[in-house]
């Protein structure tokens, strides 16, 4: 398949932009061009036409991958964890960011091959990727990547917070993962540091924060395919570094209801097509240059703006003593 080279190469020279790694012929196609318009760089020399044709010429690989590589997704290679790590792996299972976490279903950990893995998510962020390759580094030690991929501790990016009014508040970060956790219910005894003008009855808490950063994939129980469902810059390290397998969570799902409850609404809305289509998207294709595309854009940051509330009024008491 030719690619359209001049359109490539205007797009590179956009100087200084952050640059996305896209996956191009995977549905909805709106989906690639809003993601150009919204957060790319901005340049008029760029026509929608020649984006759409290069994504309908990737859509055509894929198909002709289809005849060449039917079944290949359930080829994935699944092994135990190196015997070395076993006290790390103790570490996380036991840590509260596992538990609440992976409490639905049947959980196990593995080391799983990486280029086998079937994909949702149809892009990541270049320099975010290279970064990881340098933090991690070649050949890296059983250790070394049972850290990388399942970390013990807590290593979350830096947030900024803005105060947008008395009651309206502003957190942002520069990672994707950023989200809102839940309200919380705080004792007088659970609050360190913080000096009040008068007794403190309970504390209200809104929680910001980050997902438990576990390397993790959804494995169907009836093809015996794994979809990523979390670490897509991680892996995608990894398979450029040459690493071959790497411990991860694997949680397996017996139905549809049961899907519904761990994967991505890509992957629940239309299951049929990642766990049981002759050729799904796959991890190594994001190393296909007849399926990758380069794309520069503007950097962004994820934003969670919260506000609240307080009402302060007299009511009859609703409690009966007894």
């Amino acid at each position: 398949m030719k690619r359209d080279s001049e359109l490539s190469d205007t797009l590179a020279q956009a100087a200084g932009a952050e640059q996305e790694m896209w996956l191009l012929g995977q549905a909805p196609l709106r989906k690639y061009l809003d993601f150009v318009d919204e957060v790319g760089c901005k340049n008029p020399t760029v026509n929608r036409a020649a984006l759409v044709r290069e994504w309908s010429e990737a859509a055509l690989w894929y198909e002709e991958l289809a005849q060449r590589e039917p079944g290949i997704a359930d080829q994935l290679d699944c092994r135990p964890l190196d015997p070395v790590v076993a006290p790390l792996a103790e570490a996380v299972l036991a840590s509260s960011r596992f538990t609440r976490t992976f409490d639905h279903l049947p959980t196990r950990l593995a080391m799983v091959e990486l280029k086998h893995l079937v994909v949702c998510q149809n892009h990541v962020t270049r320099s975010f990727v290279d970064n990881l390759k340098e933090r991690l580094g070649a050949d890296p030690q059983p250790e070394a990547l049972f850290r990388f991929c399942l970390p013990p501790d807590d290593c979350p990016a830096p947030v900024r917070i803005r105060e947008l009014g008395s009651k309206r508040y502003e957190f942002r970060s520069d990672s994707t993962d950023f989200r809102f956790h839940e309200p919380v219910v705080l004792t007088p005894q659970q609050l360190s540091g913080y000096a009040s003008f008068g007794s403190v009855a309970a504390a209200l808490g809104l929680v910001i924060g980050y997902s438990s950063n576990f390397l993790n994939a959804v494995c169907d129980d009836d093809s015996g395919r794994l979809l990523l469902n979390n670490g897509y810059h991680r892996a995608c390290a990894l398979l450029e570094l040459g690493v071959t397998h790497a411990p991860c969570v694997v949680q397996t799902v017996s139905s549809r209801d049961e899907l519904d409850l761990v994967a991505k609404p890509i992957v629940a809305n239309d299951p049929g097509y990642f766990f049981n289509a002759p050729r799904p998207p796959l991890l190594k294709d994001f190393a296909d240059p007849k399926l990758r595309k380069i794309l520069p854009i503007r950097k962004v940051s994820r934003v969670i703006e919260v506000s609240f509330e307080v009402r302060d009024y007299m009511a009859e008491d609703q409690f009966t003593g007894g």
